[in-house]
């Protein structure tokens, strides 16, 4: 993945301000062999009832609101951002169950005692059995 400095910083903030419940959103931008280059985030709600400290849930019409935001400002979502508060940010197991998307960056920031801390990408493999490490670069000249 390749970001800017404020992309990261809008991720963290957002982990922050929720705590200790997950937050989630949309990463904007560009699909490259290289790794993605997320240009912005969109922020979603976290829709799950119960349990949101540990579980997120993004519903349709807010896939179709990031993907209507994405395409006007000419850009496409490449990937989902989330946060485990007072957990490493590494996928769990329902991160792996419920991740469906080849081809997305996975953003997970840890969140502990309400400050934001280590940031990870991860790619989901094509046969979907596992999360990879995705490197990320912070380029603050990266456009889409």
């Amino acid at each position: 993945m390749r970001t800017r400095t404020d992309v990261l910083d809008a991720i963290r903030a957002h982990g922050a301000e929720t705590y200790p419940e997950e937050c989630c959103g949309f990463l904007l931008g560009a699909a490259a062999p290289e790794g993605n280059r997320v240009a912005a985030i969109r922020r979603a709600p976290n829709r799950r009832a119960h349990h949101r400290e540990r579980r997120y849930v993004i519903t349709p019409p807010d896939y179709l609101a990031a993907e209507r935001e994405a395409r006007a400002r000419g850009l496409d979502i490449v990937g989902i951002y989330h946060s485990h508060p007072d957990h490493p940010a590494r996928p769990s197991a329902t991160d792996l169950a419920e991740a469906t998307f080849p081809g997305y960056t996975y953003v997970i920031v840890a969140v502990r005692e309400g400050r934001a801390e280590e940031l990870t990408a991860w790619t989901l493999a094509p046969d979907r059995a596992r999360f990879e490490p995705e490197p990320v670069a912070v380029e603050d000249d990266v456009n889409v």
